[in-house]
């Protein structure tokens, strides 16, 4: 064969193997599916104050102040419980606990309530969750394989790793391999949960620590030493967390898929501390929400909107060209990542039931007031069991019997409660002045009084007479029972579980 033919027959090989590898289509997915990932981070009993981009200059959180410096920090996001599994049953189906069927801390989520990430699922997303479980009741599980026993939300989820907190874990450790053995020929959507800063605490010996000595004592807590070293606690806690959000945002730069990748971080309800947790003012309800997505949002974002935590669902599923279905009350806010300055809700609502104790709270706030009702006013407001065995509480308790508090700081010892309560969040941040019995305001109050009576009418909202009893002692927190009395849920007798009408907006 002549040297040109040889010549010739290269040439050939050469071209056969650029068009083969230029011009014959790769996998469709990975050439052509846009759709942004999406990474949701949700904190553990994180305080909406508590962060050093919501104005905390006390507390260690670089990672999450420059996510929130390089992306949209929303000053005006409410959750609809400050309780642990409704929050979060709350948050993944897009309606309001009473309408998810679950909405006591720890009852089961029902199975015929729709899950945001079962739907990206469905439209070709891979989807994980690692971390704290919690949509209802959780329990021990040792193999990520066996999961069925975590009831019906583990359809939503391609792969769990819902492994209980153990040796002081904050529930992290699997964030970074998750997103290294995900499928790389598809858009996912990670849940990743940490118990961070969940009591016990168990992040005082991590790399970051943040001292008693410079911590913020909010008023209606007692400024002593327990009190500081509970607040030092609960600060490293957060600043393990935040360490771990820092380490997610590193891997998505390694991979490079950071530019389209939407990360969003909150939390399920106020700090675990004396009137935060499972408590209807913001101190309970107002929640840190930071999206970043650098194709989509702006760095140095920020919003005043009224948003709800209900709202996440379906600007998620929206942002991933899928059509939120009817069962979502909450609605899409996804104008704001181009036009932050715009108006969205103008009411939110939230609900305060079982945790723990016997409890049925309403309330509705606007851009200026919070307006609550109270069905069980015979009973004071401590906070969950876990607050009242704390050290803050002690030394809360101590002041108490010793008549040296404050006002703010008298707040949860007062039996009865006050049936109705209305604060001006404009000029009273912590809510310490209560305007229900004020003439000035009576107007004010009838409106709210109105809008929130109309919220519970068409959601099915009900408050029944056999609550779920208190499973602790209202003092010592110690157990009255072993296992679970359940009582009526609210909205059960009518079906709320079904309903889809979200209210006033």
């Amino acid at each position: 064969m002549s040297r040109f033919r040889v010549l010739q027959i290269l040439v050939l090989i050469f071209l056969s193997v650029i068009w083969f590898s230029c011009d014959q289509p790769k996998d469709k997915k990975e050439k052509t599916d846009a759709r942004p990932n999406i990474v949701f981070i949700i904190g553990d009993d994180v305080g909406c104050y508590d962060l050093g981009c919501y104005g905390n200059d006390k507390i260690i959180t670089p990672n999450i102040d420059r996510m929130a410096a390089e992306g949209l920090k929303f000053d005006n996001a409410f959750l609809t419980t400050s309780s642990c599994s409704p929050s979060r049953v709350s948050i993944i189906t897009g309606r309001y606990p009473h309408n998810t069927g679950a909405c006591e801390l720890h009852s089961p989520l029902p199975a015929n309530q729709v899950l945001f990430p079962e739907i990206l699922r469905k439209h070709g997303y891979y989807t994980a969750q690692a971390g704290k479980w919690h949509f209802g009741h959780t329990p021990m599980i040792h193999d990520e394989k066996d999961t069925m026993k975590l009831g019906p939300a583990v359809r939503a989820f391609d792969r769990i790793s819902a492994v209980k907190e153990v040796n002081g874990d904050g529930g992290e450790n699997m964030w970074i391999p998750f997103l290294k053995e995900r499928p790389k020929d598809k858009p996912f959507f990670m849940w990743f949960a940490s118990y961070d800063s969940h009591r016990p605490w168990g992040a005082d010996d991590f790399e970051i620590q943040n001292g008693p000595e410079n911590v913020w004592v909010p008023g209606f807590l007692y400024d002593g030493k327990k009190t500081r070293r509970d607040l030092a606690s609960y600060y490293n806690e957060i600043s393990r967390l935040d360490f771990f959000v820092g380490e997610v945002e590193t891997e998505l730069e390694r991979q490079g898929i950071a530019d389209n990748t939407i990360i969003v971080f909150t939390s399920d309800n106020g700090r675990p501390f004396p009137r935060s947790k499972t408590r209807v003012y913001d101190s309970g309800m107002k929640t840190p929400l930071i999206i970043k997505w650098p194709k989509g949002i702006k760095p140095d974002q920020q919003t005043s909107a009224m948003v709800s935590i209900i709202d996440v669902a379906p600007t998620l599923l929206e942002i991933a060209g899928v059509k939120p279905g009817r069962t979502f009350q909450g609605r899409s806010f996804s104008r704001l990542f181009t036009d932050p300055l715009q108006k969205f809700r103008h009411f939110t609502f939230s609900e305060h039931n079982w945790h723990d104790y016997e409890a049925c709270e309403r309330q509705v706030h606007t851009q200026r007031w919070l307006y609550l009702i109270n069905k069980r006013p015979q009973f004071d407001a401590w906070g969950p069991a876990d607050a009242v065995v704390s050290p803050s509480m002690y030394e809360l308790y101590e002041a108490y019997k010793n008549n040296t508090l404050t006002g703010p700081q008298k707040n949860i010892f007062v039996k009865p409660r006050p049936v109705e309560e209305l604060f001006d969040c404009k000029n009273d941040k912590f809510q310490y002045l209560d305007l229900a019995n004020n003439p000035h305001y009576i107007k004010i109050k009838d409106k709210l009084a109105d809008i929130l009576a109309e919220w519970q009418a068409e959601t099915v909202d009900t408050c029944p007479e056999h609550l779920t009893p208190d499973h602790f002692d209202r003092v010592t927190g110690k157990r009255l029972f072993k296992g679970f009395k359940w009582g009526e849920m609210p909205g059960a007798s009518l079906g709320a579980d079904t309903i889809t009408a979200p209210g006033p907006f």
